[in-house]
């Protein structure tokens, strides 16, 4: 400890890269964990009793989905008559021309059920709520509902509230509502109208871009996508592994959306592991200088009695304690970062989009990992302080 008081600079160069990487470590661990936890979350609210299904390679753009070969109301009733379904939703995703104060944007618009039960269902499965206005209800033709960037949206040259109305596609319509904001940020650009009105302006047909399920009990909903989709392939005379469209529930894409989120983790943790090394040579460095610095103090040590193991174990203590303390201001950091980011996010949209989740496990894990790595980087010149002759030694 005086040896490290004596060269307070040195020794805080050397931790440099110690706590950079242990607070990148950390913080972008704890971030990840932190995003999964809250987007588990949001599929757990929504619940596991929804299955979506869309063709196969479905993309979004104007006029509305590019797959190839659409859903049609038909593929609607063969849905809505496989066992399991309570009921089946068609749903739109189009982009459309919006003029407001004669200034012309291009949104998106989707579509509200008509009956009661759907639209609560959707409402509640989107965690949709509103900051002005109201959600739209039965007889609500000519009437919509905007996201929260419409409210704060400078864009049309004067601000957009309830009441005001707004031309899509050539037809006027009556804002009702403005959005809270969601971590859904489709939702937040997004104009909500009634599914006649959508069909009517967009002049979609029998088409639609996806199909929403709601199962009548959670506990089948794997066995009714199976259903849906040997439905379907039927009706369409498809084989097993060939079929243009597919059928998704919230564990399929929440398993799908665990994997991008981990893969990207173990990215990052990499590129902050790039520091630790750097960090570790530095101990290393640094304790090639000490032994150098110490030989006539390692000689003296050894002519009074001390053995081979005693000058080890005080040089392995020293670098570890570098890895130690740099590890401590690392999980601090990180932790601070993590935290700030959290915290920011989520007051930024108005959400839960990122929850704080730092286990003590990560920290102990921080915290041993770079005690570990000062004494494994500090071995080797630990090693060779240890191997001095006291007569060598103490000619410096």
């Amino acid at each position: 400890m005086n040896n490290l008081k004596r060269r307070k600079l040195r020794a805080w160069l050397t931790m440099i890269g110690i706590f950079i990487g242990i607070a990148a470590v950390v913080s972008l661990i704890s971030l990840g964990q932190g995003l999964q936890t809250a987007i588990t979350g949001q599929f757990a609210s929504m619940g596991t009793d929804t299955l979506t299904i869309q063709n196969a390679e479905t993309g979004f753009g104007p006029p509305g989905s590019t797959a190839i070969t659409k859903l049609t109301e038909h593929d609607l009733k063969i849905i809505q008559g496989v066992n399991g379904v309570e009921f089946a939703v068609s749903r739109y995703i189009r982009t459309a021309r919006a003029e407001f104060n004669k200034v012309v944007q291009f949104s998106t618009i989707t579509n509200v059920p008509e009956t009661q039960a759907e639209r609560e269902w959707l409402y509640n499965s989107g965690g949709l709520k509103t900051e002005q206005g109201r959600l739209l209800k039965s007889g609500d033709h000519g009437k919509i509902v905007v996201g929260k960037n419409f409210g704060g949206n400078d864009a049309f040259g004067k601000p957009i509230v309830v009441g005001k109305k707004i031309i899509v596609e050539g037809k006027e319509f009556e804002i009702v509502g403005i959005l809270k904001t969601s971590s859904n940020f489709f939702l937040n650009g997004a104009i909500l109208m009634m599914n006649s009105d959508l069909k009517e302006i967009m002049e979609t047909g029998d088409e639609m871009d996806m199909i929403v399920v709601k199962v009548q009990n959670p506990d089948i909903a794997e066995e009714t996508a199976t259903r849906i989709e040997k439905a379907l392939r039927n009706d369409r005379n498809e084989k097993i592994g060939e079929e243009d469209f597919s059928v998704q529930t919230p564990l399929d894409t929440l398993k799908a959306i665990n994997s991008i989120l981990s893969a990207i983790n173990i990215v990052v943790v990499g590129i902050a592991a790039i520091s630790l090394i750097v960090g570790g040579i530095g101990i290393a460095n640094t304790m090639y200088t000490s032994v150098l610095e110490r030989r006539e103090e390692i000689g003296t040590m050894k002519a009074i009695g001390a053995r081979n193991s005693d000058i080890l174990s005080v040089f392995l203590i020293e670098s570890g304690l570098l890895g130690l303390v740099g590890g401590i201001i690392g999980v601090v950091i990180g932790v601070g970062i993590s935290y700030s980011v959290s915290l920011g996010a989520n007051a930024a949209f108005g959400s839960n989009i990122i929850a704080f989740n730092c286990p003590t496990s990560l920290i102990i894990f921080a915290i041993a990992f770079s005690f570990s790595l000062g004494v494994i980087f500090g071995a080797i010149p630990s090693y060779q302080a240890s191997r001095l002759k006291p007569a060598e030694a103490l000619r410096g």
